[in-house]
């Protein structure tokens, strides 16, 4: 799978990801991850890729230009029949979660396009986004933060980034609820002991009290999952 970032600050995000699990998933090869600074691809001689909006206000907006030529020069090393995914990172889109996360895995490439200062020419985000997506109800001084959450989401779902495929399974949403407590060594700890039923080597009753963990600790912290969970078994 390959990942293509639109941004201002390609170092902030070939830093911040080739680090890691998700690091090494792209020296084996299983993704890739560019960086392409959209500032290459002003006319202007000074660099600049913003200007003042129109009818005023604060601050200063990306101009369609740049942004729209740097998504040509990826879209055009894409070999595809369909048109790419490109997701506009902004807190106006819908919320990110496990499943969209799921959904997005299975796409050969992704576009993502990193905002900054009050955001991006409308006419620009209207020629090339697919999705609009965010990671929660707050503003961020640009989009390279949230790309990265959803890069590194997305990644761990793609075949051969996990060493242990069951880990994506098992984990938080895996199944619509969250993950039972793990433990590990030492077998006491501050007087604390792992739970006896894990010592045991019965797989099926570690099974069963793994999920009855998981409908505990979700329906305490997450009652909305829980009752999702409840409807989908009544169904």
């Amino acid at each position: 799978m390959r990942f293509h970032i639109l941004t201002l600050f390609p170092e902030m995000v070939m830093q911040g990801l080739h680090t890691s699990i998700i690091g090494r998933a792209a020296e084996r090869g299983h993704i890739s991850i560019e960086a392409v600074n959209i500032r290459d691809y002003t006319l202007d001689k000074h660099g600049k890729v913003d200007d003042y909006t129109y009818g005023g206000g604060a601050g200063m907006l990306m101009q369609a230009q740049p942004v729209y030529d740097a998504y040509k020069a990826v879209a055009e090393q894409i070999i595809s029949e369909k048109k790419p995914r490109v997701i506009f990172v902004t807190p106006q889109g819908r919320t990110f979660h496990q499943g969209l996360a799921q959904e997005l895995a299975r796409e050969d490439d992704l576009i993502f396009l990193c905002g900054h200062y009050e955001g991006v020419d409308e006419r620009v985000l209207e020629e090339i986004v697919t999705d609009e997506i965010s990671i929660g109800d707050y503003v961020l001084t640009g989009g390279e933060l949230p790309a990265m959450v959803m890069v590194d989401a997305i990644a761990r779902l793609v075949p051969g980034v996990l060493h242990n495929t069951d880990s994506a399974v098992t984990e938080s949403f895996g199944d619509g609820l969250l993950e039972y407590p793990q433990y590990s060594r030492p077998e006491v700890w501050h007087d604390k002991r792992v739970p006896q039923i894990l010592l045991s080597g019965d797989h099926a009753k570690v099974d069963a009290w793994r999920l009855e963990q998981s409908l505990v600790r979700t329906k305490e912290r997450r009652p909305d999952l829980y009752m999702a969970y409840l409807e989908r078994k009544k169904g």
